[in-house]
């Protein structure tokens, strides 16, 4: 069976850890799968990929590629997956992915199927599940051809266990730098610093709607919340929209898909385009004044009272201890 090639995602020498979930339908499709990491000075990043049970970490590592333009990279992706031989190229749902990923199955000629759930196999055939209507169906999918791109949502697969005793070559891919596309540049980036764990990787999150009215109280009841449990904060499409948080915390169809072990919802009534983000959580918690709520219908407990109320004194009581 051709070699899957996975591309795992860092930024700035720090490795999206949830981009490794993609491994795991990597050895779901069966075969040998290598690793692919692009930027500058990954040395750190490769080394920290060799006991995942990779044929081999392939480091595409260059001053051109220190910031993800997305020409670039799609050149290279699709450069080492034509000469690996490599008929899967997978990545992991995000935005790096969603910006990088379409772009190489165009220059792969390949089709695409995106946010995969599950994997399915019959008379030899394998087709792939994936959510649509915002996560109110479930479509089955089959594809032509015999290369295909993938993304994996990391929601619906486990985070692969490294094996310190199987450890893999890393091996550089050579690229001219000089014959990347140009068509985009690199100007600034503007990145939200926190102490706060990062959103798709935190095991507590705390998310609030539109209720929470401006960014003051916003930061008061979910941050404050979210920093009584050591967890990450979220928000709605609403929320963002009426320019409470910035678009970085949102959370559903078009924002950040989450499985924390603990999601708190703070004034959310359950939008089916933000449950599409955040119904894998382990355990729910909402906390709405309409008891008649959608989210009531999904969550695990559920308080019904009036948020300005109860927020305080579930902050009050956690700090106490």
């Amino acid at each position: 069976m051709a070699e899957t090639l996975v591309l795992i995602e860092q930024d700035h020498g720090q490795l999206k850890h949830s981009s490794l979930h993609a491994i795991t339908l990597a050895r779901q499709l069966g075969g040998e799968y290598a690793l692919l990491v692009l930027g500058h000075d990954l040395d750190k990043i490769a080394a920290s990929l060799v006991s995942y049970g990779a044929s081999a970490v392939i480091v595409a590592d260059d001053p051109a590629l220190a910031e993800p333009l997305a020409d670039r990279y799609a050149t290279v992706v699709a450069e080492v997956a034509r000469k690996r031989g490599a008929m899967t190229l997978l990545g992991t749902s995000s935005t790096f992915s969603k910006d990088i990923l379409p772009r190489a199955a165009a220059l792969l000629n390949a089709p695409m199927v995106t946010d995969v759930l599950a994997i399915e196999e019959k008379d030899g055939a394998i087709s792939y599940r994936r959510p649509i209507n915002a996560g109110s169906m479930l479509a089955t999918v089959k594809v032509e051809g015999e290369r295909r791109v993938l993304t994996a949502r990391p929601t619906a697969f486990e985070a692969p266990a490294a094996d310190a005793g199987t450890i893999c070559p890393v091996e550089r891919f050579q690229l001219d730098a000089a014959s990347l596309p140009n068509g985009m540049e690199f100007i600034s980036r503007e990145q939200r610093q926190s102490d706060r764990p990062d959103l798709t990787e935190a095991r507590v999150v705390v998310c609030g709607g539109r209720p929470l009215k401006d960014t003051q109280t916003f930061e008061s009841l979910v941050g404050g919340l979210a920093d009584a449990l050591g967890g990450a904060v979220g928000a709605t499409r609403a929320a963002v929209d009426a320019g409470m948080v910035s678009n970085d915390y949102q959370v559903g169809q078009t924002g950040k898909i989450i499985a924390p072990e603990l999601y708190i919802g703070i004034g959310i009534s359950g939008a089916i385009q933000h449950l599409a983000g955040m119904q894998d959580s382990r355990i729910i918690v909402a906390i709405n004044r309409d008891p008649d709520a959608p989210i009531f219908q999904i969550a695990t407990y559920g308080l019904v009272g009036d948020l300005y109320q109860l927020v305080p004194q579930l902050i009050d009581s956690i700090r106490r201890g």
